[in-house]
């Protein structure tokens, strides 16, 4: 019993521990993403286009 509440401890230790590097690594691609989307809609609203949504046509 001890083991198994052993195991289960560590592999929720291991997966806080991935999900977090995850975190780390994702976070300044999800910013800079953001910053360039915020970018494109910003210019697309100044933009004297007749089309006035800010994602333009499909």
């Amino acid at each position: 019993m001890f083991w198994k509440i052993l195991g289960i401890v560590v592999l929720v230790w291991i997966a806080f521990a991935v999900l977090g590097w995850l975190i780390k690594v994702l976070f300044p691609l999800l910013l800079v993403s953001a910053v360039i989307f915020g970018l494109y809609v910003l210019y697309k609203a100044v933009s004297g286009s007749k089309n006035k949504s800010p994602l333009g046509k499909y």
